[in-house]
């Protein structure tokens, strides 16, 4: 079993990402052999119009999605912690959308069952996101280096703030 600690999902650094869409469509080629952004499991989004961020799974300790599904349709993986979809329980409801605070839940639009991130466990090269991303704006990371990465970014906000 992967520790919480250790557990590793895709995260965009805003300072890199232009808002391409690139990641998306590599995703759902990936996934559903279609150029189609809707069936993508990571969503390009634009903050305040001006910073542009991709988001997807991050593996949460305690997933709201798998605590608020009423059907019991999903589970988190104990080896890696992934957000598992029991595509005969779920009836599409949304719940599970509702209740996850990065957006990472979505409803595919044709089996109107829920799909999230799966790191592409299925290609050995993993993500495609990551893969194709032309600003190498996306990596494979832990929350501790996450959290690491905004230490330091703080700081040094706070050095470029106060020049002495």
């Amino acid at each position: 079993m992967v520790s919480v600690h250790n557990r590793k999902f895709v995260s965009a650094d805003p300072e890199k990402c232009v808002g391409c869409q690139v990641c998306e469509y590599a995703c759902s080629y990936s996934k559903e052999k279609v150029f189609n952004p809707i069936k993508s499991r990571i969503r390009a989004v634009r903050v305040n119009q001006i910073a542009n961020m991709a988001v997807t799974c991050r593996l949460c300790e305690e997933p709201a999605c798998a605590n608020a599904c009423p059907r019991d349709a999903l589970s988190q993986s104990k080896e890696n912690g992934a957000i598992l979809i029991d595509k005969d329980k779920c009836n599409g409801c949304g719940w599970c959308i509702e209740a996850c605070d990065y957006g990472a839940m979505m409803l595919h639009p044709e089996t109107k069952t829920v799909y999230t991130c799966d790191l592409c466990k299925d290609k050995p090269e993993g993500p495609q996101c990551v893969k194709w991303c032309p600003e190498e704006a996306l990596t494979i990371v832990t929350s501790d280096v996450l959290a690491q990465k905004a230490r330091l970014s703080a700081i040094k906000k706070l050095f470029n703030q106060n020049p002495k």
